[in-house]
């Protein structure tokens, strides 16, 4: 029976039920036919071949059909790799609009454009039919009840991160049931939504959600791609997170985890992956990109056969192209408008800025984004490099951008093993790295500071290895970073020995009061503030088991009380979280203005003082009435005084208190030796009095108000 189809209309891109059918528009430049195929229940395929196509974009209308259709494409054109183009009609393809896909990648030889085994490798071509191993396009319904859901619009200064895996925070909780672990709906679980809040967490990052394939080389080895950083749909939520079916059903889980982390003030950040797909190298997969139109995706070398890599998958999205831009902006305006999330992080941002070969900083990217009323409105947050020549781009993306400051996490980590650094750079990334972001008319808030990530050590990890242990990756502990900047205290791993557990628990404090203490936007590594190891495997990108999923009746829980008394702290003292540079020089006080630094005579520090890599330890007066930005209604923002001491030698140094005119009385208020935390019931002590501070220990001090 013939299949009623109309022409249909150039967009909106991808399928789009209107009540009474659905419209298909898809986009190849080079093609010479396309079909669009329909799949029953069964898996049974209709095949419509597309007669109107208008700017390269082919569309059709069929009548009568139904969100929960399934659907792909297969399209025509010249089989040349050497011209870069891989046209192959007998795989089926995933439409890059669409908003949910049902299965998941089978890896099979029928899904390679090219014959297997085959010794002219991807210059033959193959008839296999790759339909029953990709997974199928879904047509949705895009309704929802959102319930009036509103946007927390939290401000940078206000912010407080937390990077997270979907799964890996949900898998062992037992407060949640367990056909919700591991899913959308356990991060919207009142048990997830609790921890945020009694951490005091504004926005949780989560590692990638697109629909994502599983590496081949993986399987083979018996792991699999547990980060998610090999998209292949840039719409659509992966249904491995899902507990509501493969027809539509991750749609709206997704959006109900968000209107519920909305409902309790926490936003919702998508680390985003547009620099690359999953098809890999011009030996990968024909999944989708690479078929519907292979040279208006990617970034082709010279020999138009193979792809430029700068972000060591084997292919990079040619950002330069106008249909590659308007994917990648339509895919973040979607995100936004229908699945209400409140920004992103972009993976290896570097590579999307490059024009040409270099990375440009006003690449056209960044232009459409400042210039886009929708998306230059929200969170959005750079990694700023990438594996190419010049792709470390730390301080150089726009206003308007937050970057991962890679550059705070390697000096905080040197300052607090002993390694030879400058206090110049610790008090540089200190305060906000004005030497990074000052001069381009940005803020401290431009700073995401952070001590771990997902890629590298846990922060248990990091102070209990000098080197990393990966031999379960299956590559011989050749991957992953081997600098990681660790100290193990003492003992490679677990150990009996009590003044060495001490001692990292005693580091662990200091690296979390010095990230919260900082000025920029703290970041923390979930599972971090619970004392999760990974084994010392610092690259568990492959391991969805144990090795990654957070462990929550193994927390540590004092460690735990500690980070929600600190990060409670940090949102309640505006001194530590200033909208503005401080007034003077970075790294020199003046007067009792907004910032003053110490030697432990009790003498300001003067420039020849920072220039000693041998110098570990000052002390900083910070002043809570020179705060120079307003209250959100206007009002004049006043803060506490204080006086932070940092002391990375390994022994107790005394530290004299300064003169009366920065502060007529102090209390302690914490000490990461003590395991000390009591705002307001502390030791006191006078100007000019002597207090001692243990080695490896942050100290921090506080002039009350007068009554």
């Amino acid at each position: 029976m013939r299949t009623t189809a109309y022409p249909g209309s150039p967009f909106p891109l991808g399928a789009t039920w209107d009540g009474e059918g659905i419209n298909f528009a898809i986009y190849s430049e080079n093609a010479t036919a396309i079909d669009l195929c329909l799949f029953d229940a069964n898996n049974k395929e209709k095949r419509i071949r597309i007669k109107e196509m208008d700017n390269h974009i082919w569309h059709v209308y069929v009548p009568k059909l139904q969100p929960g259709q399934l659907y792909g494409y297969r399209v025509y054109g010249p089989y040349e790799p050497q011209n870069g183009h891989r046209f192959n009609p007998n795989k089926l393809l995933i439409d890059p609009y669409a908003k949910a896909l049902s299965g998941r990648v089978e890896w099979n030889n029928a899904i390679f454009g090219y014959e297997m085994g085959n010794p002219e490798e991807d210059l033959s071509f193959s008839e296999e039919d790759s339909a029953p191993f990709v997974p199928k396009s879904v047509v949705i319904d895009p309704s929802f009840d959102w319930e009036g859901d509103k946007a927390p619009k939290i401000p940078y200064h206000q912010s407080i991160i937390y990077e997270a895996h979907v799964k890996g925070l949900t898998q062992m909780h037992p407060g949640i049931p367990e056909e919700l672990r591991g899913t959308y709906l356990g991060i919207a679980h009142p048990v997830t939504i609790e921890h945020l809040k009694n951490l005091g967490i504004t926005a949780i990052e989560l590692m990638p959600v697109h629909h994502f394939v599983n590496d081949g080389f993986l399987r083979t080895k018996g792991l699999t791609n547990y980060w998610g950083y090999n998209t292949i749909g840039f719409f659509a939520p992966d249904i491995k997170y899902s507990n509501s079916g493969n027809f539509g059903g991750q749609v709206n889980e997704f959006k109900t985890m968000v209107k519920e982390l909305h409902k309790a003030g926490i936003e919702i950040i998508l680390d985003v992956v547009y620099n690359h797909t999953a098809e890999g190298n011009h030996l990968g997969p024909t999944l989708s990109f690479r078929g519907i139109d292979n040279a208006s995706y990617y970034r082709l070398a010279e020999d138009k056969r193979f792809c430029f890599d700068y972000t060591g998958t084997g292919n990079t999205l040619n950002a330069m192209l106008p249909s590659v831009l308007r994917l990648v902006m339509d895919s973040l305006r979607y995100w936004i408008l229908e699945m209400h999330v409140d920004g992103f992080r972009f993976d290896l941002a570097s590579t999307l800025a490059r024009e040409l070969h270099e990375v440009d900083r006003l690449g056209s990217f960044f232009d459409i984004i400042h210039q886009d009323p929708i998306i230059s409105q929200v969170k959005l947050i750079a990694e700023p490099w990438d594996i190419g020549e010049g792709g470390y781009q730390v301080g150089n993306f726009p206003p308007g951008w937050a970057e991962w400051n890679g550059k705070y996490r390697d000096c905080m980590r040197d300052y607090w093993r002993g390694a030879d650094s400058m206090l110049s750079e610790f008090a540089l990334r200190f305060t906000g790295s004005p030497d990074l972001y000052k001069e381009g008319y940005r803020k401290p808030t431009a700073s995401i500071n952070f001590i771990t990530a997902h890629d590298g050590f846990t922060l248990h990890d990091l102070v209990s290895y000098n080197e990393k242990h990966n031999e379960a990756n299956g590559e011989n502990n050749q991957d992953g970073e081997s600098h990681n900047r660790s100290w193990n205290c003492g003992a490679e791993g677990p150990t009996d020995n009590a003044d060495i557990i001490a001692l990292r628990n005693q580091q662990k404090r200091n690296f979390l009061t010095t990230l919260f203490l900082s000025q920029g936007v703290p970041m923390l590594v979930a599972g971090d503030e619970l004392g999760k190891s990974q084994g010392g495997n610092n690259n568990a990108y492959c391991q969805d088991n144990e090795i990654s999923w957070i462990n929550w009746q193994n927390a540590d829980k004092e460690l735990l009380s500690f980070t929600q008394k600190l990060t409670h702290f940090q949102h309640a003292h505006p001194v530590f979280c200033r909208r503005k540079w401080f007034k003077g020089r970075p790294i020199q006080g003046s007067g009792v203005e907004d910032i003053a630094w110490f030697l432990p005579d009790g003498i300001a520090m003067n420039e020849e003082n920072w220039n000693h890599d041998f110098a570990k330890s000052l002390g900083i007066f910070l002043n809570g009435k020179a705060i120079p930005s307003d209250g959100p209604k206007g009002e004049r923002l006043i803060d506490n005084n204080f006086y932070i001491v940092f002391n990375a030698y390994e022994g107790e140094l005394p530290y004299v208190l300064p003169s009366e005119e920065f502060g007529s009385a102090w209390i302690k208020v914490l000490d990461t030796h003590e395991d000390f935390f009591e705002e307001e019931g502390g030791p006191g002590f006078a100007p000019g009095d002597t207090i001692k501070v243990q080695g490896r220990s942050v100290v921090v001090l506080k002039e009350p108000f007068e009554s």
